[in-house]
């Protein structure tokens, strides 16, 4: 579990010798990061008004440190690999965290856990022969790392004695998560293809779960996501990626940046997503007499 993903990053980044001629900018950038982080948890507002204030101070920081520093200062290595060492998608990964707060989310019961997880999409058993029926049972669990989630950690013991002897008894743990996001800064055919496929694979383990991709910036046409197994895209700055020879240069950064914020409403429509489902009775039986159908 990764509570502060960004501040990780950034430490990473720090102590990368690749990134030596960018110490003094990613220093500045861990300082804004502070003041972000504190001013964040310095609110006092609740419901919308506090994702509105959320969201302000999301684009400031996001703007100083991707526009003021990296856009205008940055060298080329960092310009170039920000996207692989996280930089710039792990801020609104971290961000999301804040959102599971009761001054936002109500209803959330406690033990409830979130943030960047490893999350269970499948578990099968596959003994080797007959006889290993008999010794410590052998599985195969398939997970998947998910950049924001909801859910909880379960433990787990299999064994084919009653008494569960140490010798024939497997034990370990997973994370369900019953929601789940991929925050994508730019978004394209194949990301949404891969998307898609995780989503399937996270529901074959947990049908209930919901699945969502939230993105800054759009990279193709938009789809039905009704036709997969995507609960919802959601366009947080509401604009499409700057053509390919625009995107190093940095008053055309700044000017995409200031001209297409992230959207506080479309935080609050995700926000809506999470509320709604944290309310909902996700299954029970005893209703469907008097609904009339299973489901």
């Amino acid at each position: 579990m990764a509570l502060t993903p960004h501040k990780e990053k950034l430490i990473a980044a720090i102590a990368n010798p690749k990134a030596k001629q960018d110490i003094a900018l990613l220093k500045k950038a861990y300082k804004a990061y502070e003041k972000w982080i504190k001013d964040l948890n310095s609110l006092s507002s609740k419901g919308e008004k506090r994702i509105e204030e959320m969201t302000a101070l999301l684009n400031k920081y996001k703007n100083y440190l991707e526009v003021e520093l990296i856009a205008k200062q940055g060298s080329p290595f960092i310009k170039r690999q920000k996207g692989q060492m996280k930089l710039d998608n792990s801020v609104l990964e971290e961000f999301l965290i804040h959102f599971v707060h009761p001054d936002i989310i109500d209803n959330l019961p406690t033990g409830i856990e979130t943030g960047s997880q490893t999350a269970f999409m499948s578990l099968s058993f596959r003994p080797s022969d007959i006889d290993a029926l008999n010794k410590k049972p052998e599985i195969v669990l398939k997970r998947k790392d998910q950049d924001f989630t909801i859910g909880k950690s379960i433990y787990y013991k299999f064994s084919p004695d009653s008494k569960f002897e140490n010798k024939v008894t497997l034990t370990g743990n997973l994370f369900l998560a019953v929601l789940a996001a991929e925050v994508k800064v730019n978004y394209d055919k194949t990301m949404f293809q891969e998307c898609s496929g995780t989503a399937s694979r996270l529901k074959q383990g947990c049908p209930l779960s919901k699945y969502y991709v939230l993105v800054e910036f759009l990279d193709m046409q938009p789809e039905d996501v009704r036709l997969t197994d995507i609960d919802n895209v959601f366009l947080l700055r509401k604009a499409k990626r700057l053509p390919y020879e625009k995107r190093s240069i940095y008053e055309e950064v700044k000017n995409q940046h200031e001209k297409f914020p992230i959207s506080a409403d479309v935080m609050k429509l995700f926000v809506a997503e999470i509320q709604n489902f944290v309310n909902a009775t996700w299954y029970d039986p005893n209703e469907a007499l008097s609904r009339g159908s299973f489901s």
